[in-house]
């Protein structure tokens, strides 16, 4: 193999994970209804002003416990996208809304079962912080969570 097909094989790569962490962030809906100050107040448990890692994966298993209705760590098609009122009690409606659609289900289903495990979710879950922590410091201060 030449040393330029090795080269160009490598930099499709780069360009496809790129295009791939992209498309696999979240619906509009979703990135909406995360990226609001209200949305971040609600997470920021410790009032500093900004969104620590930890703090987002325990909003996050927040989140997932209100889906899982059922309680047995699999949350198929009818309890996600089943309102909640006890969502409601700690996220703001677009947040909800925007996350409770069949395209954000299948974004975060990544072993196309029909169902999100607690793993699948706190994986996409951790994946978005991820992306959005452009500055790598494990912390989203207010112009990363709002994408700006």
């Amino acid at each position: 193999m030449s040393r330029l097909t090795i080269i160009s094989a490598g930099l499709l790569t780069l360009s496809l994970a790129h295009a791939d962490d992209m498309t696999s962030f979240a619906t509009g809906g979703y990135a909406r209804g995360i990226r609001t100050m209200t949305e971040m107040h609600k997470i920021d448990t410790d009032g500093d002003g900004s969104v620590s890692k930890a703090e987002w994966l325990a909003y996050q298993e927040k989140v997932f416990a209100v889906l899982d209705k059922n309680k047995t760590g699999l949350v198929d098609e009818k309890e996600f996208l089943s309102p909640s009122i006890e969502m409601a009690t700690f996220a703001t409606g677009g947040f909800a809304r925007g996350l409770q659609t069949k395209p954000m289900m299948h974004k975060i289903d990544t072993d196309g079962d029909g169902t999100v495990s607690h793993d699948e979710f706190i994986a996409y879950q951790s994946k978005v912080f991820d992306m959005m922590d452009k500055n790598k410091n494990g912390s989203l201060g207010p112009q990363e969570f709002l994408g700006k």
